[in-house]
């Protein structure tokens, strides 16, 4: 087996790594405390080609497969995860459903706007009453003649009040339910009736903008169906699995970053006369964090690998879920432990980051969620086998 990025992999991470030093990291801290990031950033992002990383050469992106776009959720991750929410959101769940499931002329009209950032997107699937129980959506789309009418509300939208353009999901026949009943449009905020309502105040990625947003009586033309009418559940279930590894590769930059910052501060910070790296309570800390990083890079890239080699990823994909979200919340944890007084202050990033993971055990479908989609798996296969012999 082969475990080594190709040529053209570790050229790009090069590439990401030394634009996010160069841009992004001095501006992190604004981004979090401003609650809001710049458009002038957006753009030059695009100019990277990193909003079309999903997206392929044919409609202006830069189709770099499964493993360019954790290699950059990942470097970006590394120094701010509100800018990685954003370009999840907008390059990987907002984005998906059109590659996947998107005809060809709403590729054409749509992704290349997407790749060069003139056109935000958005995933619009959770409501006020459907969270983890995403199949009770209420938001209704009706026929109209060959249009649709599309009346609902969602709610912590990534992207809710900057977004141009809106994966939603709405139910179209309340008889079939999730499996049948619900269909994926492809909603512009042009069509009219689409408003956004006040920026959530949010513990974390505060600079992500995440809002509820209101559709009423939007009409829809009959090309701006995504799929087919009928099966939007499995486009969102699709589009959920590549979103949730997207997710594990910003956690594992987020605690590659953490662990480098404590190593630095663990070498340099002197108690008792001696550095506090060379306490053995400080050295075990180091120790757990880099052997958890080990297994979260592993599960990261060959899931992204799996992916490549055109295999379904809902399992590994949700155990990266899991497995990546927890471990950053623990690496970072202890990392705030080994700053001590200086982990708990707003002036260093540690602090920020802290507040950011928490969300990523909750987001891209909880991990209570992840864990029953895991065993119902496990348990489908053994009856499987059951059923073999």
């Amino acid at each position: 087996m082969d475990f080594n990025f190709s040529e053209e992999h570790q050229m790009l991470r090069q590439m990401v790594k030394e634009f996010v030093d160069r841009e992004l990291r001095p501006v992190a801290d604004k981004h979090d405390k401003e609650e809001e990031i710049g458009r002038d950033i957006i753009e030059k992002i695009a100019a990277q080609g990193f909003l079309g990383a999903n997206i392929p050469e044919a409609y202006g992106g830069s189709e770099l497969g499964e493993i360019g776009f954790c290699m950059i959720a990942e470097e970006v991750g590394r120094v701010d995860s509100s800018l990685g929410t954003m370009m999840g959101a907008h390059g990987g769940i907002g984005t998906y459903g059109l590659v996947i499931d998107g005809t060809e002329e709403q590729k054409q009209k749509y992704l290349p706007r997407i790749a060069a950032g003139e056109m935000l997107a958005a995933f619009a699937l959770t409501e006020p009453g459907a969270g983890s129980d995403a199949a009770a959506i209420k938001t209704r789309a009706e026929r109209d003649g060959d249009d649709w009418i599309l009346n609902g509300n969602k709610m912590w939208i990534t992207n809710g009040g900057i977004a141009d353009l809106f994966t939603v999901f709405a139910v179209t026949d309340p008889a079939l339910g999730a499996r049948g009943g619900v269909t994926a449009f492809l909603v512009e905020r042009a069509f009219g009736g689409v408003t956004s309502g006040a920026k959530e105040k949010k513990m974390g990625i505060k600079g992500s903008d995440t809002r509820a947003v209101f559709f009423k009586d939007v009409r829809i033309p009959k090309e701006n169906v995504l799929g087919q009418v009928g099966l939007g559940f499995v486009t969102a279930m699709k589009i959920l699995d590549k979103g949730r590894l997207g997710l594990g590769a910003a956690c594992l930059g987020a605690a590659k970053e953490a662990l480098d910052l404590s190593i630095k501060h663990a070498t340099t910070r002197v108690q008792f006369g001696k550095p506090i790296a060379e306490q053995q309570a400080i050295q075990f800390y180091l120790a757990e964090m880099a052997t958890r990083i080990f297994a979260m890079e592993q599960m990261v890239y060959y899931t992204a690998w799996l992916g490549e080699q055109g295999q379904k990823i809902t399992q590994p994909g949700s155990m990266v879920k899991l497995f990546c979200t927890e471990n950053a919340t623990w690496i970072i944890n202890k990392a705030v432990q080994i700053h001590g007084g200086m982990g708990y202050s707003g002036e260093y990033p540690i602090e920020r980051m802290f507040r950011d993971a928490r969300i990523c055990e909750i987001f891209e479908g909880t991990n209570e969620i992840q864990k029953l989609v895991i065993a119902r798996n496990l348990l489908k296969d053994y009856s499987k086998e059951l059923a073999r012999v």
